[in-house]
């Protein structure tokens, strides 16, 4: 009865084992966090990081993100000209090409109207995919445009 149970017993440890190993390499996979570098470009408008629209705002700054994540980086858009402008924002430039499959950048001023020298908090949110392959870092342009 004992080598019944003996035997079960290393079963038991064997797979434990193996779960444990299963669990790890899942979590490491998970946790792995992807640096992004990328550029903050304006037309006819300008972005700032604080709200006094102070601090020119040139970088897209959301830091290292995990698979599965989202993040968000307010900026502020101010129209220095005249009068009333459109916002758009566009994407462009993804480095390498693939990562524009896995990530997702997007803001909620899409096609609001800007008064002349007023400004608006405009947050960038960058969705990362659960899977995001071989990417293990990525760049891209993000234009901002203030149509007349």
């Amino acid at each position: 009865m004992s080598q019944k149970y003996g035997k079960l017993t290393v079963v038991a440890i064997a797979l434990a084992g193996i779960l444990i190993t299963v669990t790890t390499i899942a979590a490491l996979s998970v946790s792995r966090t992807l640096p992004l570098n990328g550029t903050i470009n304006t037309v006819n408008v300008e972005a700032y990081t604080d709200s006094a629209c102070t601090i020119p705002c040139t970088a897209l700054n959301v830091g290292n993100v995990n698979p599965g994540s989202t993040v968000t980086q307010t900026i502020y858009i101010k129209n220095t000209g005249s009068i009333p402008v459109t916002l758009t924002m566009v994407t462009s430039g993804w480095s390498p090409a693939s990562a524009s499959s896995y990530l997702t950048l997007s803001w909620n001023r899409q096609n609001h109207v800007l008064n002349a020298d007023a400004s608006v908090s405009a947050p960038l949110t960058l969705t990362v995919a659960s899977n995001t392959g071989s990417l293990t870092t990525f760049s891209c342009s993000v234009t901002i445009t203030g149509t007349e």
